[in-house]
């Protein structure tokens, strides 16, 4: 039986300046977990989200929060994410010379484990750490910038995480360019956790009509 599908929105696109409205009109959208792209302006190119900003936002709504940590020593910030209200926190598996080690630590602060895997990184990197992961991340981009184009080779690595989690209690998530066009392909593959952002704020009918399209375009895709 396949997982529920859910709709993680990525708040890169929205406006700062109104970050705690934007997080309650996508909690009104009927969005099932709000995706922060934590960036830190060295794994990646780009300076986002620190967990100061990420709490001023947490008793504004009640839908969970995940933090996709694509930082280079993501041990020294995993307290500090999970206090500021983040349930699962997801870090790269290129950025953890201990993987195991991380892993287990996230668990043990309370939140649910999670590994995002770059574009060029194999899939059988999460072979041994199946049995303490709730998500793996199959990156669909390369990490760095919200609006890039969906790497389509990707879907047979998200069938061959999708293979290598048969039987595991965990979700599978993909993250780049996910959108009306490129969303069954996602889940024919064996996605069941979406992270949209531009094509969702994009959406000239709105944030609302926008959530409710890809939740049915993907249900159709894995019916």
């Amino acid at each position: 039986m396949p997982r529920p599908i859910a709709v993680a929105p990525s708040v890169l696109p929205v406006d700062f300046a109104r970050l705690g409205d934007e997080c309650m009109a996508l909690e009104k959208a009927g969005v099932d977990l709000i995706h922060w792209d934590v960036m830190d302006g060295v794994f990646v190119p780009n300076l986002t989200f620190g967990p100061d900003v990420i709490a001023s936002t947490r008793s504004l709504v009640d839908i969970e929060f995940e933090a996709h940590l694509m930082v280079v020593e993501p041990d020294r910030l995993l307290d500090r994410y999970v206090e500021a209200g983040c349930s699962t926190v997801l870090v790269h598996a290129e950025a953890c010379d201990h993987l195991h080690r991380t892993l287990s630590h996230i668990a043990e602060l309370g939140a649910t484990p999670g590994v995002a895997l770059n574009p060029h990184t194999p899939a059988d990197v999460i072979r041994h750490v199946r049995e303490l992961l709730g998500v793996v991340l199959v990156m669909t981009v390369n990490p760095g910038f919200g609006g890039q184009s969906y790497i389509g080779a990707m879907e047979a690595k998200v069938a061959e995480v999708a293979e290598m989690l048969d039987g595991y209690d965990c979700a599978l998530e993909v993250d780049g360019g996910i959108g009306p066009s490129t969303v069954a392909g996602a889940m024919a593959s064996g996605a069941d956790r979406l992270v949209s952002g531009s094509a969702l704020f994009r959406d000239p009918e709105g944030l609302e009509h926008a959530v409710a399209d890809l939740r049915s375009r993907a249900e159709a895709a894995q019916a």
